[in-house]
């Protein structure tokens, strides 16, 4: 199994590794399409990594969402008595269920963006000793990032039905409001897992910034539940939009926001080119400084 690891590995090496690094579009779709069986076995590695040595096992992500969804709903639907206006009725169930969507695209979000100032530092040998794409990391963690939000997915929905009965038609809308959000996540991969080779104070500062987007997205209450003149900074946060129309096609089967959704992912597109190439441009001073 490692032989075979490594045999993959040693295909990921560009032509000239003397040659700077490409910066077109049309060069990382080739590497991502060349190296596509590493990047899979890369991501089941980082996956099963996170729980090796526990007696449970993977097993364990599908345990966390659920016991997270039991503990938030516990506290905001049974101590502070936080209900969710359903219909022009309130709903201690379907707040659980509205409450896990937006612990899904919450989740999926901050593990790529706690995961990304040591993504380069924890892999130093792939940058010293190994012609690697290291800009092929951020892809890795993003899939392993998006496996535990299927799993929750998967939980959201058996939960849905074993409270409704049935799944509104809507959901198969789901990997198209998802794709923006993970292409705008992998653009904060490559521009912190960069940044945070020459910054190291950067991983602490980003888990400030991951507290802080929890309590700022809508994930305990409504948009429409705060003032009017904030509401305009709440939809400037990146996950607000997903968080709305995730709850839209799942819980309440609702189309999804079309105008909406192609305005965010052109968006998530050019910001990802942009962090891509100043990740290209500063990955030759990786080796230097680690």
């Amino acid at each position: 199994m490692k032989i075979i690891f490594l045999k993959n590995l040693l295909k990921a090496k560009p032509n000239n590794p003397h040659s700077p690094p490409s910066v077109h579009i049309n060069v990382l779709i080739g590497s991502v399409w060349a190296n596509r069986e590493l990047i899979v076995q890369l991501t089941k590695r980082e996956v099963l990594g996170r729980y090796r040595g526990s007696t449970l096992g993977i097993a364990w992500s599908f345990f966390n969402p659920i016991i997270m969804l039991v503990v938030y709903t516990f506290v905001f639907s049974i101590v502070f008595k936080t209900r969710w206006p359903v219909n022009g009725e309130e709903s201690q169930s379907q707040f659980a269920l509205i409450l896990f969507v937006g612990m899904l695209v919450f989740g999926f979000f901050s593990e790529v963006l706690s995961v990304a100032p040591s993504l380069i530092i924890s892999n130093a040998n792939f940058v010293k000793k190994i012609i690697f794409p290291l800009e092929l990391l951020s892809i890795i963690s993003v899939g392993a990032a998006t496996f535990h939000a299927f799993i929750s997915l998967i939980i959201l929905l058996v939960a849905f039905v074993a409270l409704h009965g049935y799944l509104n038609w809507t959901i198969v809308f789901i990997p198209l409001i998802f794709l923006p959000l993970a292409v705008l996540a992998l653009g904060f991969s490559w521009l912190f897992s960069s940044l945070g080779v020459y910054l190291r104070d950067l991983k602490q500062a980003i888990g400030v910034v991951i507290t802080m987007l929890m309590f700022l997205s809508p994930l305990f209450y409504p948009v429409n539940a705060l003032p009017a003149k904030f509401q305009f900074w709440m939809m400037i946060n990146p996950l607000t939009f997903i968080i709305e129309q995730m709850r839209s096609v799942i819980i309440f089967g609702a189309p999804p926001n079309w105008t909406g959704i192609s305005a965010y992912l052109v968006l998530a597109i050019i910001f990802s080119w942009a962090s891509y190439i100043w990740f290209q441009k500063v990955r030759k001073g990786f080796a230097d400084v680690l």
